[in-house]
């Protein structure tokens, strides 16, 4: 078993997770505890079969807890007498619904190092829980998921299936011939796993994944308000929170029943676009209508105004907001609680440049006024950091996510005429690094080994010819001080 070194995650570029050799199943020792999260609505038989495959699993039990999650079943859902030996049940609560919801009531009810979210109508092979188990015990930022067939069975009693599993049986149990392979895993072959993916988040879906719970509680959690979509949606912030994604083929697994999009396919797509469309960025397809706002922007454009006139931050933000990409917020970062309270001389006022431009912003749903900017600007996957006084154009945008983008960097470095610099940030690589940076590297110098550094000259991505710039007051700050760090892998 390697990838692990004392103190330190091992560097992983991309989602090429090669570094990583899992041992070998059954020849190595578990510690890890898992908490396997069942959220259900209805379907008792299902479940009860489900809760048999469990039992026969080849990872330790008393590493495992299994907790049920029912949410909102008529009439009440049950523990049947063929299931692991810590199972609980547990009703969702609240006036939320939906599988995220109870996901996230189960999370917070269980103990688990690792959360494993299972659909309530799977039939796990034996060293399903087993072979996603493997990975964990390398580093603690991945995210890996278990393959699936769909078939139209029912899957025969609870006893049956629990002895078939135990036995390395699961074949007898069902026609396997007519089963539908998952659409997933045409995606996971053709992209070598998905170690060449560019955004492997797509292809992960909720029946079967597993991750560390910091890496869990980190990303937020599932979105409660996501009915529909919600493990893609919560995949997509897992990439924007630096995790790599591992399909195990031998995580193997029966889904009882078709896939929703088999059944109905226009309806399940439509279903899903609305939330997809608010919460992915990257997804540009479902971003056609140009007059629209949307609830998570593409381009975070941070600007310094502390030393700025009001005119010159409106020209900023005007340039930044009226440019080709619609989808973009302003951070505007100053000293705002510097501001004076109550009564005061408003024409000569010290801080009157910026107490207008407070004013002038203050009801634009579209611009942030704050004093520090976090490390990270997820769940935003980009963000452009540069001066006040040379305003974007209105392509300068768009260029600079199209280069990196196409050529999977992770800090595209933008050299001025007066020799200061701009730079566009790629989110998950940013996450990417806060988690790997160490005291002997800063944080661009991982995100030159994870996905690449690049330096530009302004004219690639300012069309007109650019003015002569004054110098500036304070340079932008370097990414290693900008960015604070997380604390080392116990």
């Amino acid at each position: 078993m390697t990838g692990r070194t004392a103190g330190r995650r091992p560097l992983i570029a991309h989602n090429d997770y090669s570094p990583l050799t899992p041992p070998v199943l059954g020849q190595w020792e578990p510690a890890t505890s898992v908490s396997v999260i069942v959220p259900a609505h209805g379907g008792q038989h299902r479940l009860d079969l489900t809760l048999a495959s469990l039992v026969a699993q080849s990872y330790p039990a008393d590493l495992t807890e299994v907790v049920v999650v029912d949410d909102g079943s008529d009439p009440p859902l049950g523990l049947p007498e063929i299931r692991p030996q810590n199972t609980r049940l547990v009703r969702a609560d609240g006036d939320g619904w939906g599988p995220a919801h109870a996901v996230n009531v189960g999370a917070a009810a269980s103990e688990g190092t690792v959360i494993q979210r299972l659909d309530a109508d799977m039939i796990l092979y034996r060293e399903h829980l087993e072979a996603l188990m493997r990975w964990h015990h390398l580093t603690d930022y991945l995210v890996t998921i278990g393959s699936k067939q769909f078939v139209e069975d029912s899957g025969g009693a609870p006893a049956a299936v629990r002895d078939a599993v135990a036995q390395d049986r699961v074949e007898e149990l069902f026609d396997l011939s007519h089963a539908v392979p998952s659409s997933t895993e045409r995606t996971i072959q053709r992209l070598d796993g998905l170690r060449r993916s560019k955004n492997p988040y797509h292809v992960c879906t909720g029946p079967t994944l597993s991750l560390h719970r910091r890496l869990f509680q980190d990303a937020g959690g599932f979105d409660p308000e996501v009915i529909r979509g919600e493990d893609t949606e919560f995949a997509y912030r897992l990439a924007q929170a630096g995790s790599v994604f591992v399909p195990d083929p031998e995580a193997r697994a029966v889904h009882l029943g078709l896939p929703s999009q088999r059944r109905n396919r226009s309806a399940t797509v439509r279903a899903v676009e609305p939330f997809l469309a608010h919460r992915i960025p990257l997804r540009r397809d479902l971003r056609k209508e140009r007059s629209r706002q949307w609830l998570v922007p593409y381009v975070e454009v941070v600007l310094n105004v502390e030393h700025v006139a009001e005119r010159d931050g409106r020209r900023a933000v005007d340039a930044a907001l009226s440019g080709t990409l619609p989808d973009v917020s302003v951070t505007l970062v100053a000293p705002w609680s510097k501001l004076p309270l109550g009564r005061h001389g408003v024409l000569s006022d010290s801080g009157f440049e910026l107490r207008m431009l407070r004013e002038g912003f203050a009801h634009d749903p579209r611009v942030r006024l704050t004093e520090e900017i976090p490390p990270s600007a997820a769940p935003i996957p980009f963000r452009y950091v540069g001066p006040v006084d040379l305003p974007l154009e209105p392509t300068s945008l768009e260029r600079m996510t199209k280069r990196m983008t196409e050529d999977g960097l992770g800090l595209l470095v933008v050299t001025l005429p007066d020799g200061r610099t701009a730079r566009m940030e790629r989110t998950e690589a940013v996450s990417r690094a806060l988690l790997l940076a160490d005291p002997a590297s800063s944080p661009a110098q991982v995100i030159a080994q994870t996905h690449g550094v690049r330096h530009s000259e302004a004219k690639t991505f300012w069309a007109g010819e650019l003015p002569a710039l004054p110098p500036a007051p304070q340079p932008e700050p370097p990414l290693r001080v900008r960015i604070f760090r997380r604390p080392s892998p116990r």
